[in-house]
């Protein structure tokens, strides 16, 4: 059987901040979820995204130590519109890392970062 790429996971400092920057990107993650030290959340298509904080990663992995230099992952968010795109980026903008763009390979774009410094991209294909 081959293997089927099926989650995403990010350690957090933060879990709480982390999780409200992800809600505003439309994720389905209930307040509850705030204080534990792992949250998974279900995505579109069948993937999920988890997030576990550094003490829980620690707690198997006791020499984990964050990423120095740039980030080697990014998420990308699609947008359904243009104005969407825009509208995301302003109200994350606190996180912003470049305004928003009409980049060459013909979709709108915004770069983010999320509290944990992962990149997140938001993006529609423009029209025409």
């Amino acid at each position: 059987m081959t293997p089927q790429f099926a989650v995403i996971g990010l350690v957090v400092d933060d879990m709480a901040k982390t999780l409200a920057f992800y809600r505003r990107l439309g994720l389905d993650i209930p307040a509850s979820a705030d204080s534990e030290p792992h949250v998974a959340a279900s995505l579109p298509g069948g993937l999920q995204i988890m997030w576990d904080t550094v003490d829980t990663v620690r707690s198997f992995d006791p020499t984990w130590a964050p990423p120095t230099g740039s980030p080697r992952a990014g998420l990308a968010f699609r947008c359904p519109t243009p104005s969407d795109v825009d509208r995301l980026y302003r109200e994350l903008a606190d996180f912003g890392h470049k305004e928003p763009w009409d980049a060459f390979w013909g979709q709108r774009y915004a770069v983010l970062h999320d509290p944990d410094g992962t990149g997140v991209d938001l993006f529609c294909p423009l029209e025409g």
